[in-house]
């Protein structure tokens, strides 16, 4: 007898104002039964990626926000929400990742599962344009026009802020305010890392919401709540050349978040040992 998922006939608020349904949609219909229903609220509220509103909370507690914005609007029990921070990798600063967030509400169950991944998959970049730059050669890196850039004044003008950039002409209009406003004509640029404006991250939520969806699907094998996964890692893993400790995961934590039961296992991937190159010994 094959059970039917958890949720399955169930409608989940999923707030967003960025078309993340898009990525999300199909993936919890397929994987889970459930539907979602867009909720359209103001989440700029709670910080915006251009940087005019600034976000108070960290990702975790902006996404868990958004998500019980959705479920007040639409008084559904059940309410998802994405949140991600961009930026330089901590331990390779010329590399840069998003860290992506995925989170589900259910407030019968009292229950709140997060996912996320550190996705090394992002158009993320920034440049400064001298008055007589070409921005040629970094709209190329960053795969305009189908990903969308931001244009602002290097020193920030009130009311002088362009997003969503995907058109050659809008671009050239924007690049020439820009520069009129700016004391120097220099000009900001940078990716826009909106859902509707990135297709590399709307696919970064895709895989996301896979993710998340087989999470829910496995239940706590003491209390049998949904959501029994990843919650932490532990480093440790050992240099193949001389045994030394280093920062790399050992070992994974799989939990649940309800009842708060924990295991212990190996790396998924079967890896034992580490690169000499990635240990503090032999490369010091």
């Amino acid at each position: 007898m094959v059970l039917e998922p958890p949720y399955a006939g169930g409608v989940i608020a999923l707030t967003t104002r960025h078309g993340k349904e898009r990525a999300l949609g199909r993936v919890f219909a397929v994987g889970l039964g459930a539907r979602l229903q867009l909720c359209d609220q103001d989440t700029d509220q709670l910080g915006t990626f251009s940087g005019e509103i600034p976000r108070l909370q960290d990702a975790a507690a902006t996404c868990r926000s958004k998500a019980l914005l959705g479920m007040q609007a639409t008084g559904l029990p059940l309410g998802l929400a994405s949140e991600a921070s961009f930026g330089p990798h901590p331990a390779m600063p010329m590399l840069p990742v998003g860290q992506e967030l995925l989170l589900f509400l259910d407030q019968e169950r009292d229950l709140c599962v997060l996912e996320q991944r550190l996705e090394w998959r992002t158009n993320y970049s920034h440049t400064l344009l001298e008055p007589h730059d070409s921005p040629d050669a970094w709209l190329r890196q960053v795969g305009f026009p189908t990903h969308g850039v931001i244009a602002r004044p290097a020193e920030p003008q009130p009311g002088v802020l362009f997003k969503g950039l995907q058109c050659r002409a809008e671009l050239t209009e924007a690049l020439a305010r820009c520069r009129r406003s700016d004391p120097d004509g220099r000009v900001w640029l940078e990716t826009d890392m909106r859902a509707h404006c990135n297709p590399t991250r709307m696919r970064s939520i895709r895989r996301l919401g896979v993710a998340l969806v087989r999470r829910l699907r496995s239940p706590c094998p003491k209390c049998g709540t949904p959501g029994w996964g990843l919650l932490d890692t532990k480093p440790g893993l050992p240099c193949s050349d001389c045994g030394t400790a280093t920062e790399l995961t050992l070992s994974e934590i799989w939990g649940c978040q309800q009842c708060g039961a924990r295991r212990e296992q190996s790396r998924r991937d079967g890896r034992l040992q580490a690169d000499p190159g990635q240990c503090p010994w032999c490369n010091p």
